[in-house]
């Protein structure tokens, strides 16, 4: 069931109209909250342009986690970038404009199905045909040339190989994306071709728009050049994501080094998320404020790993003196090579190419340490006990073990 909440009535008339004529409508904030409180059945909130966005969030943010089927709508007047990463951060499942009326009934058609898959999830720990929802690992670092991409890449292409999950990476990196020159692929598709398919787009329209890589995971391309990054809104991303999480065991995120909006979408739907540094102070600095804002933005501190690139540079700054400074351990060091950019330079994964390297180890280790290897943990007492805890969803929105 969906509620429809607004003061005035010839507006709430509207929305209901657009949602269906079973929906429940309400005129306040409280009135939401007694319903949903008086019944599990309510699947979609749709707030509208009148109700005080304050106390929007809020109600957002509160059934996040102990509802994580609820889906909080909001409907806007005019929307706005600030209105949009304030929803995302509280945990808003979409912002619609007041005449987009055809948007909000796809929005909340939308919202019913993903209640009822997650609700399946929930019950059999499968989605659809026994497959389980795949695990999302966002690769972020607030300062360009730390290495990002590379670990992205190389963290991919060693759980297709070595371990034969089916794996896709995306290159949200909308801009300036370098995953399909690191791979040396010329993708026929990129993620661009998706925005016309808008809330259309399907698990086979999307498998179109992939590129193989020869390891054996398959790449969602950033777009070639750098027009179409404005057209890629964040309720794609989210669609998105959620289809590959359906199809593959592993879906990789490399992300642009700022938390715009494309990139906060990813943070709703990641389950583990890598911010990555390297031991010099401007690099440490910017590590230093994303992890504050990760904070400010609700983000579980037990899925926020920090990894420490070329972490063998004889700079000066050690990785005790970087945790000192930013309070907060290191989970993964790998060190620096010249192996590493000669292998992107022959489009090839240094895992692969080289799979006992130091830095293979360390990206091996690394996986281990967010992905446990079911093989690794039939021979390691330890790494069982790792793997019989898989992550939860962001907010634990998923509601279930994976």
């Amino acid at each position: 069931m969906t509620i429809v909440a607004d003061p005035d009535p010839s507006r709430i008339s509207e929305l209901r109209a657009a949602v269906g004529a079973q929906a429940l409508t309400v005129s306040s904030l409280d009135a939401v909250r007694d319903a949903l409180e008086s019944s599990s059945e309510q699947d979609v909130v749709v707030l509208g342009p009148m109700i005080d966005i304050g106390g929007s969030l809020r109600l957002a943010a509160d059934y996040r986690v102990t509802r994580p089927t609820l889906s909080v709508i909001l409907v806007r007047t005019r929307i706005e970038t600030s209105v949009l990463a304030d929803a995302m951060r509280h945990g808003v499942r979409e912002v619609v404009e007041e005449r987009d009326l055809p948007g909000l009934n796809q929005a909340v058609e939308r919202a019913h199905r993903l209640a009822g898959e997650l609700r399946m999830v929930g019950e059999t720990g499968s989605l659809g045909e026994g497959r389980k929802r795949g695990q999302v690992v966002t690769v972020f670092s607030a300062k360009g040339g730390c290495g990002k991409t590379t670990v992205a890449t190389n963290l991919a292409a060693l759980l297709a190989t070595e371990r034969h999950e089916s794996v896709c990476l995306v290159d949200l990196d909308l801009a300036f994306g370098d995953v399909g020159i690191a791979l040396q692929l010329v993708p026929a598709r990129t993620v661009s071709d998706a925005v016309a398919m808008g809330a259309t787009l399907d698990s086979e329209g999307l498998e179109a728009l992939l590129t193989p890589h020869s390891s054996g995971l398959q790449v969602l391309a950033a777009p070639i050049g750098p027009d179409s990054k404005d057209s890629v809104k964040p309720d794609l991303v989210f669609r998105i994501i959620d289809l590959l999480a359906l199809s593959f065991d592993v879906v990789i995120v490399d992300t642009p080094p700022a938390f715009d909006d494309t990139t906060l979408a990813a943070f709703d739907r990641t389950d583990d998320l890598l911010v990555l540094t390297t031991p010099d102070i401007p690099a440490v600095k910017n590590l230093r404020l994303a992890l504050e804002t990760l904070k400010l933005i609700n983000f579980p501190a037990e899925h926020v790993r920090v990894v420490l690139n070329r972490a063998d540079a004889k700079v000066g700054l050690t990785a005790g003196d970087i945790e000192k400074s930013v309070k907060n351990p290191i989970s993964a060091k790998i060190p620096s090579s010249r192996d590493v950019p000669t292998a992107v330079n022959r489009g090839q994964a240094i895992v692969t190419e080289s799979p006992k390297h130091p830095v293979s180890q360390a990206i091996r280790a690394l996986a281990d340490s967010v992905l446990p290897n079911p093989q690794a943990a039939s021979r390691e007492p330890a790494a069982s006990a790792r793997s019989s805890h898989r992550k939860r969803g962001r907010f634990a929105r998923k509601g279930i073990d994976r």
